[in-house]
C-alpha cells in the first residue's frame, strides 16, 4: 500500500510497522525478513561467514558453531541476516530446520527439511537444486548455460528425446563423479530442472513415496518403509555430499529449546547435537550451525553421554570451546535499530518523517538502552508507543496484530503449508478446543480427546471429538500423502470398536487415486458402510486457523495467555463460523468431495523463462 495524500500523523495511526513483529517465524527466515542492522551482533554471523569463507577456500572442511542466548535476544534475526546474505553469493547453499515433530524419526525429518530447504531460491533466481542440477550437466558436458535456459529447454527436449535423455544425462554425471554410490539421487536431482516434474523430483528426495506408476515413469525406485530411516541418513549424506562439488551447505537448526523428548529420553537438542555430530564426521565439507538458550547448552549438551566429543564438533572453530554469545542491546543499538524499522517503513509509504526516529524521541530510545534490553523487548516498546497518548488495546484484542502478522505469513506460504498434515491437524485440534461447551451443527462439543489405544493408531489419527454426553465420537484425521499412509489412515478411521468411534473424519484436498486399491476399498467402507465422511480441505477455510496456531504456537515469545487467544477465536469467531469445522460436524452425505485437486504436489513452482535462448542438446 503506498500513500500519497494522508499525512505522516495519519499515517501512523492507521499503521503500525511493529505490532505483531517481535518474532522472526520460519517463513521470515526464507522471504521478506525485518530490517536488520548488521553491527548487531556481529560477531556471531561473522562467525558463520568466515567460517564458510574458509571452507571455500579449503582451509578448512566442517566447521561447527553454536550460538547461544536468552529468549528475545535475536537468535533468530541473526540466522535471518544469514540466509539473506548467503543468498546474495554464488558459493553456498542454505539448508535450515526449526520443526522436531517426531524425534524418533529424526533422520528422516532431516532429509524433508533438506529437500524443502533446497527448494527455496538461490543466488541465481532459481531453486538450490536448480543450480546443482545444472552444475552437474555442465560439468559432465563442459557446457557453460545457466539454469534458467536448461529450465526453458528442458519441455521441448523431453517431448523430442524422452526420458532417455535424463537416463543420458544421469550416465553423464555418474562417469565423472563415479564416488556417487546411490545414481537414483542424480537422476532426480537432474529431473527438477523439468518444470513438469521438480514436484515429483524433490518429493522423491524428501524420501516419501511417489505414485507407481509416476515413479516408473521418471525411472526412481520407491523407498521400503521398513528401511526408511537408515535409508534417509544415507540419502542426506549423499545429497549434500553432492551439493558440496560446488556449493558450502550451511546447516542451521534452530528452536532447539523445546521439552519434546525421544523414546531413549534424549531431549530435541540433545538429539539434533548427536545428529550433528555424526555430519560432522560424514560431510564431505559444510558449516553446521546450531541456536538455543544458554540454559539448554549447559542442562543439556553438556550432560550428553561422551559431551566432550560432541561438543569439539558443536563448537569446532573457538578456542575456549565455548559457544558464541549474544550481546544484549546498547543504546546505541537500540537507536540503529529503531532507525531501520522507520526508514524501511516510510519508505515504503513514500513519507519523510520530520526526524528520523519520529515519532519516538532519542532520548527515551537510549535510555531503554541503559536496562540492556533484548531485541524483542525493545521491538514490544515501540509497538505499544508507536501512537502518542493512544491508549494501549485491551487485552482481548492484544492478539490481532499477532494473528493479521501470522495471516500475511500463511498467505505467502500456503502451497507449502497444505501439505503440512501436523500443523492443519493442530490447527483443527486448537479450533477445536475453543468451542468446548458450544453447540455447532446439532453436536455439543464436550472435549477433544487423544486417540487411544495409541499404539494401534500410530500417530494417524489426530483427535477425537467427543460431544452430545458422548453419544457422538468423531476421529479426526488429516492426510495429504498418498498411497500406502492414505491406506493405513483409512484403515483406522473405519475400525470403530478399537478405537471408539461413532463416526471418522477424514480431512484431504486431494483426490485418491483408483491405482490405490487398499485406501479406496477402506473409503467405501468409511462412506457407504460406516457412515465417515470425506470433508474437502480448503486453504481459504484452513488460513485463518493456521495463523491463530502459529499465535498459539509462540504466546510465549509474544507473552500471551491461552485465555486471550481463546477469547480472540470466539471474538473474531474464527472457529465457529469456519466451513471446516462446521463441515466435519454436521451430518455425513456419504459421497466423496466434488472441490479436490488432481495435483498430488500442490506446491508452487517457478516459471520456465521465457528470454531464454533454446538449445538443441547434443546427447
Amino acid at each position: 500500500m503506498t500513500v500519497t495524500t494522508s499525512t505522516i500523523d495519519d499515517l501512523i495511526k492507521n499503521q503500525n510497522p511493529f505490532a505483531g513483529h517481535i518474532v522472526v517465524r520460519p517463513p521470515q527466515i526464507w522471504g521478506k525478513s525485518f530490517p536488520d542492522v548488521p553491527s548487531i551482533n556481529a560477531h556471531a554471523s561473522n562467525a558463520v561467514f568466515d567460517a564458510v569463507d574458509k571452507v571455500r577456500k579449503g582451509k578448512r572442511e566442517t566447521v561447527g558453531i553454536t550460538i547461544t542466548a536468552e529468549k528475545g535476544l535475536g537468535k533468530s534475526h541473526i540466522i535471518s541476516r544469514i540466509r539473506h546474505r548467503l543468498q546474495t553469493e554464488d558459493g553456498s547453499l542454505f539448508i535450515y530446520m526449526s520443526k522436531y515433530d517426531n524425534l524418533n524419526q529424526i533422520k528422516s525429518l532431516f532429509l524433508q527439511s533438506v529437500a524443502s530447504s533446497l527448494r527455496a531460491f538461490g543466488s541465481q533466481k532459481v531453486m538450490q537444486w536448480q543450480e546443482i542440477a545444472a552444475a552437474l550437466i555442465n560439468e559432465a558436458k563442459q557446457w557453460e548455460y545457466t539454469p534458467e535456459q536448461y529450465i526453458n529447454m528442458y519441455p521441448g527436449w523431453l517431448s523430442k528425446h524422452s526420458t532417455k535423455a535424463i537416463v543420458s544425462l544421469t550416465e553423464s554425471v555418474l562417469k565423472v563423479k563415479p564416488e556417487i554410490i546411490n545414481p537414483y539421487i542424480v537422476k532426480a536431482i537432474l529431473w527438477t530442472l523439468s518444470p513438469v516434474h521438480i514436484n515429483y523430483a524433490s518429493y522423491w528426495l524428501s524420501g516419501l513415496e511417489l505414485a507407481q506408476s509416476q515413479a516408473e515413469a521418471m525411472g526412481l525406485p520407491n523407498p521400503k518403509s521398513e528401511d526408511r530411516e537408515a535409508e534417509a541418513l544415507s540419502n542426506v549424506r549423499q545429497i549434500l555430499d553432492i551439493t558440496s562439488y560446488y556449493r558450502v551447505p550451511v546447516i542451521c537448526f534452530d528452536e532447539l529449546d523445546i521439552a519434546d523428548a525421544a523414546d531413549n529420553g534424549f531431549l530435541a537438542a540433545q538429539v539434533i547435537a548427536n545428529l550433528v555430530k555424526d555430519l560432522y564426521n560424514s560431510l564431505k565439507q559444510g558449516v553446521l550451525l546450531l541456536a538455543m538458550y544458554p540454559r539448554t547448552w549447559e542442562d543439556q549438551i553438556k550432560a550428553l553421554p561422551e559431551a566432550e566429543a560432541v561438543i569439539d564438533r558443536l563448537v569446532s572453530d573457538q578456542a575456549d570451546r565455548q559457544p558464541i554469545k549474544l550481546s544484549f542491546l546498547n543504546s546505541d543499538d537500540i537507536v540503529a535499530l529503531v532507525s531501520q524499522w522507520l526508514q524501511d517503513f516510510y519508505e515504503e509509504h513514500q513519507q519523510t518523517p520530520p526526524h528520523p526516529l519520529y515519532p519516538f524521541d532519542e532520548t527515551k530510545l537510549r535510555e531503554l538502552g541503559k536496562s540492556r534490553p533484548t531485541v524483542r523487548s525493545v521491538l514490544k516498546w515501540c509497538a505499544e508507543n508507536f501512537v502518542p497518548n493512544e491508549p494501549i488495546i485491551d487485552d482481548l484484542h492484544a492478539v490481532k496484530p499477532y494473528f493479521d502478522n501470522e495471516l500475511v505469513q500463511v498467505e505467502a506460504s500456503i502451497d507449502f503449508l497444505m501439505e503440512d498434515q501436523k500443523n492443519i491437524g493442530d490447527a483443527l485440534w486448537l479450533a477445536f478446543n475453543s468451542l468446548i461447551g458450544e453447540t455447532v451443527e446439532g453436536v455439543t462439543i464436550e472435549s477433544i480427546e487423544e486417540v487411544e489405544p495409541s499404539a494401534a493408531n500410530n500417530g494417524f489419527m489426530d483427535f477425537k471429538i467427543i460431544g452430545n454426553k458422548r453419544k457422538v465420537r468423531i476421529g479426526v484425521d488429516v492426510v495429504q500423502q498418498d498411497y500406502t499412509v492414505i491406506g493405513a489412515a483409512l484403515g483406522r478411521l473405519i475400525d470403530y470398536r478399537k478405537f471408539d468411534l461413532t463416526r471418522g473424519c477424514l480431512v484431504r484436498s486431494k483426490i485418491i487415486s483408483p491405482k490405490a486399491v487398499l485406501a479406496r476399498k477402506h473409503l467405501k467402507t468409511l462412506l457407504q458402510q460406516k457412515g465417515g465422511e470425506w470433508v474437502s480441505l480448503q486453504s481459504q477455510d484452513i488460513k485463518p486457523l493456521l495463523a491463530v496456531c502459529f499465535v498459539w504456537y509462540n504466546r510465549e515469545s509474544y507473552e500471551l495467555t491461552e485465555e486471550q487467544i481463546f477469547d480472540f477465536i470466539q471474538e473474531k469467531q474464527l472457529a465457529i463460523n469456519n466451513p471446516l469445522i462446521r463441515e466435519i460436524l454436521s451430518d455425513p452425505s456419504g459421497q466423496e468431495p466434488t472441490n479436490l485437486t488432481d495435483d498430488g504436489l500442490p506446491i508452487s513452482i517457478p516459471q520456465s523463462v521465457a528470454t531464454a535462448d533454446y538449445i538443441e542438446l547434443n546427447l
